[in-house]
């Protein structure tokens, strides 16, 4: 008798399963054999949280795999590019710097930062979107197709809007099918496996059963935290932000200029987002209620925005930064905010459920007796992630000069993982490079570290190794080149609105 994963119930809707859905059922669509039947069942009365309008550059692979066209995600999901974040006042009161999506010119030949004088300025010497982003600019010319680029990219958009647009794509193209309910209770088999979920829906109770449950059910984990009992495991001591407030903030004209980066800045006790899309910004406030109450921090919104918060509304969102302890256990796999979470500060969120659907896809075992292996695999390279996750949104913080509580306990030794203090002892004499990311499970590369790194202030002790860094007209020339093709772009890419705007209208 044939043990084959024939169907998959995915445990609730939004971003994150309606994201599992497509991509699962667009790898496996041409299977030969018996359909993979996939099923999705949402509860109509639990709201999504909807503020992850910020994305990673994956998004565009894995729009373009699922079979969307990219026009449709701008027209719909009132979309914008994001080509990096810009990170204000994170140093002191008064700087900047860019992590911008496109690697260092020579990236993986030579390392730059040697040649740098101000190391502060390592992404304008040796990369040409800061520019392009502090003007305002669109990543391509009217000239390139969809999804191509001189820049690379990510997507703003209306998280709510993009969940809509994959449940409808997932219906009609995908096959797969679609129920409204409320998991009233789970029932494991002897072996602690679930066998059967009781649902109530308008028209009566009804079971589901499958091979192989998702849980998308958001911060209450109803499957692999509740029925199953896995653990959750904090990392709080290194990362403090557990509050955000969230807004929609009206364009003052509809032709204002659309930021083409995220815009993420320093605040006394977290920092504040700012994300463009074309007929609104998001705007929100992530921050530790241990170093600021719910009012001083309607009040730094507030002074942000340059208006009273009375007219708007407000999502108050409360979180626990860290994971669960198993991503997969037996027969049930976590995706999105049931697995884990940490703060928006890198558009993490969206970007784990493009990683685990893929697994989940890559990987669906063709036989249950291989799960376990499955399992234990994805288990060791989502520990392996969760702990990258920590040492890079932790490493935005330790190398701040600012004097506010909050700031200073982030450079305390104890609230720094060894992981991260291990690379640090590293980087200290020569910077991250390529090498030190190369595992499979790798989310962030040594680009997205040395950005940051560098942005801050932090200089490696070169001097030890003088003799390593003697490529001086080399590292001239890539400057050099770095600076033509500023200006080149800088008159030939077209504003950011415009650029959508005309776009669309093609």
């Amino acid at each position: 008798m044939s043990d084959a994963i024939k169907s998959i119930v995915i445990v609730g809707g939004g971003t994150a399963g309606w994201l599992s859905a497509a991509i699962i059922a667009a790898h496996h669509k041409n299977r030969p054999d018996e359909t993979l039947k996939i099923t999705l069942v949402e509860a109509s009365d639990i709201p999504t949280i909807g503020v992850g309008e910020g994305t990673w550059p994956t998004i565009r692979n894995t729009v373009r795999m699922i079979g969307i066209d990219e026009k449709k995600i701008f027209k719909e999901c009132f979309a914008g590019f994001k080509q990096g974040g810009k990170f204000v006042n994170w140093v002191t009161e008064d700087d900047f710097y860019y992590h911008p999506f496109t690697v260092p010119l020579g990236y993986g030949q030579m390392d730059l930062a040697p040649y740098v004088e101000e190391i502060e300025d390592f992404a304008l010497e040796v990369n040409y979107q800061q520019e392009i982003c502090e003007a305002g600019l669109a990543p391509r010319s009217l000239a390139e197709g969809e999804f191509q680029s001189v820049c690379n990219y990510a997507y703003h958009l209306d998280a709510g809007a993009f969940a809509n647009i994959l449940k409808e794509h997932c219906k009609s193209e995908l096959s797969v099918e679609h129920f409204i309910g409320t998991v009233k209770d789970v029932i494991l088999d002897e072996k602690g496996h679930i066998s059967i979920l009781n649902l109530e829906s308008e028209d009566g109770p009804f079971e589901l059963t499958a091979d192989l449950f998702v849980d998308c059910t958001g911060f209450r984990s109803l499957l692999l935290g509740k029925a199953l009992g896995v653990p959750f495991v904090s990392n709080e001591k290194y990362l403090f932000n557990n509050k955000a407030l969230a807004l929609h903030v009206p364009y003052e004209d509809e032709d204002d200029p659309i930021a083409p980066h995220t815009i993420a800045t320093g605040q006394n006790a977290g920092w504040t987002w700012d994300i463009g899309l074309t007929n609104r910004r998001g705007v929100g406030h992530v921050y530790s209620d241990a170093y600021l109450s719910d009012d001083e921090a309607e009040e730094n919104l507030s002074k942000y925005i340059g208006q009273s918060l009375d007219k708007f509304y407000i999502k108050d969102i409360s979180f626990q930064s860290g994971y669960r302890q198993q991503t997969w256990k037996h027969n049930c796999v976590a995706v999105g905010l049931a697995c884990g979470f940490v703060e928006p500060l890198e558009a993490t969120a969206i970007m784990l459920v493009e990683v685990a659907a893929r697994y989940i896809a890559e990987n669906l075992p063709a036989e249950q007796s291989t799960m376990a292996v499955t399992a234990k695999r994805f288990n060791q390279q989502m520990d392996y992630r969760w702990s990258r996750i920590t040492d890079f949104l932790k490493l935005h913080y330790m190398l701040t000069q600012r004097p506010e509580p909050y700031w200073r306990a982030h450079c305390d030794p104890a609230s720094i993982p060894d992981s991260l203090k291990e690379d640090l002892a590293i980087w200290k004499y020569r910077g991250p490079i390529k090498s030190d990311f190369d595992g499979v499970a790798e989310l962030f590369p040594a680009a997205s570290y040395q950005y940051v790194l560098y942005g801050m202030g932090y200089k490696p002790d070169y001097s030890r190794q003088s003799y390593l860094y003697d490529q001086h007209k080399n590292a001239e020339r890539i400057r050099q080149k770095n600076r033509l093709m500023t200006q080149q772009l800088l008159q030939t890419l077209p504003p950011h609105r415009d650029y959508i705007e005309h776009w669309l209208e093609q």
